[in-house]
This record gives structure tokens, C-alpha cells and sequence, in this order.
């Protein structure tokens, strides 16, 4: 399948591949192949063999693990026009998590093989898919220190923000978002009880809008201010 058009225009809403060399970009265009899942298909499994560089154009991919007990761990719903899958590229070591589509998912595929080609014949441009790699670190690390130091209402609005500026990948920031109460606890490592309290406790304030499956922002102030840990 060829990579069309509004394929292109979608990646370049997105801050890292906009920022790309322009000959860079077109370079990993044409090798990009489209792959489609159903609902709940497997992308790859923890373990599994390095298999390449992947953005979401339509739908959403739920990274996590499960555990033997069949608890799953959700860190991330990767959604358009993400890219993932950079670990393994670097290490050539097996996938860390569990990759599924969240509903019907189109994604781009660069494949591992003619990547590393690429790059071995252009090796300045690591430092580009480096930029990838290392925008994902910072956020892993903030998230890490805000389990450890922060209440569950500031690291839930906090999310929210992230997950609204696309994790700093997003030229716009986004007013809704497509995301299930249980989904967004399993992120946060809380209950999805109190999950929903903290939630309802936003909406009282005017501050966003619950709906089936998503979450609307009203007031981005009142959202920071909660973020803040400030009411």
C-alpha cells in the first residue's frame, strides 16, 4: 500500500517528523509500508525480534504488559501521528512491551533492515531518530518522580495535560481525548475508583467534561491549576 498524501500531511502535524531534514523525510517515505490491524491485533510482544519503526495514522496502539496473573500494566496509548518502536532500533535487543490495536489502527512501518541501511550509509541522521529516543526518556523520568512525589489528583491532571499535548509531540494542543476512564488508571497505577472521584471532582469544577470514552477540556487554566496541585 502507498503512503498517501494525507498520510504525509498527518505526520507533519507531528513536531518530530515536521522537524526532520526534508530529504530525510522523503527518504523514510519510500521505504514505509502501511499495515492495518483489527481491534485487539497483536503488533508485537515483549521478546519478540526488532521489526522496526512505527507511526499510528488512524487508531490507537495500547503498549503495556501482562502479567501472568493476566493484571495488565498500560503505560501508554500511542495514537496518530505517534511514532514508536525506537528501543529496539537502537539495540537491536527484543521488544519491551506488549504493542495491541486499540480499535481498527493504520500504522506506517519503517522496517528494521533498510532503516539500519539508511543510517549506516547516513549516520548523522541518528542523531535525529536519537531526538525520538530521548524526548520519550525525559517524560519516562518525570513520570517516575511523580509517582514517587506526587498526590493521585496532580498526576491525574498532569496526564491529562500530557496526553492533550500529545506528549509534547502535538503542534496544537488537543481539547478532547479519546480515553477510557480504566485505561487512564491503569496509566496511573490507581484504582479506577478513585480515578473516577478525582474525574468527577474536575468536571464539579468546570474544569473538563466526562463522555462515554472521552474526556472533554473546558477550562485549560483550571486543569493547570490542578496540575499544580493548586484549587
Amino acid at each position: 500500500m502507498t503512503v498517501l498524501k494525507h498520510h504525509r500531511d498527518l505526520l507533519l502535524t507531528g513536531q518530530w517528523f515536521s522537524q526532520l531534514p526534508p530529504a530525510l523525510r522523503e527518504e523514510l517515505l519510500a521505504m514505509a509500508q502501511l499495515r492495518r490491524l483489527e481491534p485487539g491485533q497483536r503488533l508485537f510482544r515483549r521478546g519478540d525480534p526488532p521489526c522496526g519503526l512505527y507511526a499510528v495514522l488512524e487508531g490507537a496502539i495500547r503498549v503495556g504488559s501482562i502479567s501472568e496473573s493476566g493484571k495488565e500494566m498500560l503505560l501508554v496509548l500511542v495514537e496518530a501521528p505517534h511514532w514508536f518502536g525506537e528501543i529496539s532500533l537502537f539495540d537491536g535487543q527484543p521488544r519491551t512491551h506488549d504493542a495491541f490495536a486499540e480499535g481498527a489502527v493504520t500504522l506506517l512501518n519503517l522496517p528494521q533492515a533498510p532503516l539500519l541501511a539508511l543510517l549506516a550509509r547516513q549516520p548523522a541522521h541518528w542523531r535525529d531518530v536519537a531526538l525520538l529516543m530521548s524526548q520519550k526518556l525525559r517524560l519516562a523520568f518525570i513520570a517516575l518522580e511523580e509517582i514517587s512525589l506526587l498526590p493521585a489528583p496532580q498526576r491525574l491532571a498532569r496526564r491529562l495535560l500530557m496526553i492533550a499535548e500529545g506528549y509534547g509531540g502535538l503542534a496544537e494542543r488537543r481539547r478532547v481525548i479519546q480515553l477510557a476512564q480504566e485505561q487512564l488508571a491503569m496509566m496511573l497505577a490507581v484504582s479506577r475508583q478513585t480515578t473516577n472521584q478525582i474525574l468527577k471532582d474536575l468536571e464539579a469544577q468546570g474544569a473538563l467534561r466526562l463522555n462515554y470514552g472521552e474526556i472533554e477540556i473546558l477550562d485549560l487554566a483550571l486543569l493547570q491549576r490542578a496540575a499544580q496541585g493548586k484549587t
